[in-house]
């Protein structure tokens, strides 16, 4: 089975899934043992999931300020949750490609292998969403073909994209491209290196 088609099913399943409860505060039971990379993916789907309705929640304007800035808070933190989870992904890639030797004009990727599911994992959520666009009976026709025609793309975009990853995974295994990652290092959530955190505890 291509890794694109893994990533796909269970991405749709768990987009599904999240919307037969469709609540933030929801807790999912993962059908997958955790350690594996299908917990990994599934996990990756629900936090995005989450994040979607977390944005679309705080762009309310009439939300009130102290919870939006909760929203914020725990916006920041599925980020970070995110982040930390795309490269614990990496790190399973790491370990399948440590024994291949790169040939000698072997190139970097733009992205890690990991980055590009993180894409994928977002754009079946663009996906369902513009598909209930598509769906409203209570929009005008323009709504309906502009929908329609992103959808379009969104989908053309779908195919394109698993087959850039599965094309890296090939390029891997055969030492045509080296495996590299390089953590995300984010600086505004360090105290020790945001000036606006370590100003106010006096270093």
């Amino acid at each position: 089975m291509l890794f694109s088609n893994l990533c796909n099913k269970i991405f749709s399943d768990c987009t599904a899934y999240y919307h037969t409860m469709d609540s933030v505060d929801a807790v999912p039971t993962v059908p997958f043992s955790e350690g594996t990379i299908e917990f990994s993916l599934f996990t990756k789907n629900w936090i995005d999931a989450v994040q979607w309705h977390l944005e679309d929640i705080i762009r309310d304007p009439n939300i009130n300020p102290n919870e939006a800035l909760a929203l914020k808070r725990r916006i920041d933190k599925s980020n970070q949750d995110r982040t930390d989870l795309v490269e614990m992904i990496d790190g399973y890639f790491l370990e399948k490609f440590k024994h291949v030797n790169p040939r000698e004009n072997a190139s970097i990727n733009t992205e890690s292998p990991a980055w590009a599911i993180d894409r994928l994992s977002i754009l079946t959520l663009k996906i369902y969403h513009m598909e209930q666009e598509v769906n409203r009976r209570d929009v005008s026709q323009d709504h309906h073909n502009l929908c329609k025609t992103k959808l379009e793309i969104l989908l053309e975009q779908k195919v394109d994209l698993s087959t850039a990853i599965d094309q890296l995974f090939s390029d891997l295994e055969q030492g045509n491209k080296v495996m590299k990652v390089y953590k995300q290092m984010k600086m505004y959530n360090d105290p020790s290196l945001n000036p606006v955190l370590y100003n106010k505890t006096g270093k």
